[in-house]
């Protein structure tokens, strides 16, 4: 990652948190403290994670800000109600497909532009635009850095948890199945200009497309989780990082990353000179299984990522620079859209996937290891 040279001094927005009870005193107990709340945005074990948090890194000699915000939680009915909309269209499809007399060109004029439809509402809903249905709250972005500093890079972590009744393997899947399911349809409605397609290739594109919505409508909150790898290993990443940094790094700890990026994007349209321009690197679910990823989304992050992948190095670890899946979304996004040189840093492989956003996301098993070597990386980056 080198040295970052550009030095310009932040300026404080928000609230200074205050002192409050007594926090744990050593990082690994503040750790302990935090991967046993389910820390939901917006909820009462959040705001408790947010003043272990700020306890102990003002302890360390950090002056913490907070930016508060309001959001929905009906954020993450995008997908469902995409679902919902992709299996009656589908049912619409059936008979301008298979009915002789129906208009050779009906099938592709419902499916294309429904499909848009769809894709506006859908997109509206996840970036809070669109009204759905969702319970209102606040939640809130920690901005840390030492006094007066010049800060040169962002270390971001998102605090919160997420549980839902498909993991994020699940929501992989629901994202494969669709795209497939839609690709044939189209190619089906286009098929049908020229001829009637046969009742059993028909059935099959329908099933696969009503299957997609059946796995798009899994993505409803469900219970509440500690999300010890999504992302307490994040955290964990960041406060060993906090323990020997200089004062040109400062730490970005967002809120309601699980609702859509909720914190990134409003720091990022509120604050705009904490981002453009700045390297900001997130840690977001670093397991010890797998390759260690570094996620980048454009030329800027690119760089960066070009640069972190040559100072990294893991024992018995591959590190390798990839673009971020279909159906993944991280705060690095937001910021990269707002003109930061961002990048994500993870660990993990289908097993970690398999836990991710479900109540099975605990620390049994967990040492954390490759999130504390990434952390001790990070704060000796000069």
């Amino acid at each position: 990652m080198g040295s970052w040279t550009t030095r310009r001094r932040v300026p404080h927005s928000g609230a200074r948190v205050p002192p409050a009870d007594p926090a744990p005193s050593g990082t690994d107990d503040v750790i302990t403290a935090l991967l046993a709340l389910k820390r939901e945005a917006g909820t009462t074990e959040a705001a408790e994670a947010r003043r272990l948090l700020s306890d102990h890194l003002q302890a360390l000699g950090f002056r913490v800000d907070v930016q508060r915000f309001a959001f929905s939680t009906g954020t993450l009915n995008a997908l469902p109600v995409f679902g919902a909309g992709l299996g009656w269209l589908t049912i619409l499809m059936i008979p301008l497909l298979l009915v002789a007399g129906a208009p050779s060109w009906a099938a592709l004029a419902a499916w294309v532009p429904g499909l848009a439809a769809l894709g506006t509402v859908a997109s509206g809903i996840a970036l809070g635009w669109a009204p759905a249905r969702g319970e209102q709250r606040e939640d809130a972005n920690l901005i840390i850095q030492r006094p007066d500093a010049l800060i040169n890079r962002w270390i971001v972590a998102h605090v919160d948890t997420k549980a839902q009744r498909q993991s994020m393997a699940g929501r992989l899947v629901a994202v494969g199945t669709t795209v497939l399911g839609v690709l044939v349809m189209l190619a089906l409605a286009v098929a049908r200009v020229a001829v009637v397609p046969p009742v059993w290739l028909v059935s099959a594109a329908s099933g696969l497309t009503l299957a997609a919505s059946v796995l798009c409508s899994r993505g409803r909150l469900r219970g509440r989780t500690v999300g010890a790898v999504d992302n307490g290993s994040g955290l964990v990443t960041a406060l060993i990082a906090a323990e020997t940094s200089d004062d040109r790094t400062g730490f970005i700890l967002t809120g309601a990353e699980e609702f859509g990026l909720v914190g990134a994007r409003i720091l990022a349209q509120q604050m705009p000179e904490l981002v453009r321009g700045r390297d900001m690197i997130n840690i977001d679910t670093v397991d010890d299984a797998g390759i260690v990823s570094i996620v980048s989304h454009d030329r800027l992050g690119s760089q960066l990522a070009t640069r972190a992948a040559q100072t990294l190095v893991l024992s018995d670890v591959q590190v390798r620079r990839r673009g971020l899946l279909p159906g993944i979304m991280v705060d690095s996004q937001a910021f990269a859209r707002a003109g930061a040189r961002a990048v994500t840093i993870a660990r993990l492989n289908w097993g970690t996937l398999r836990r991710v956003h479900t109540s099975r996301d605990t620390a049994n098993g967990m040492n954390f290891r490759t999130a504390r070597a990434i952390g001790a990386w990070l704060g000796s980056v000069r």
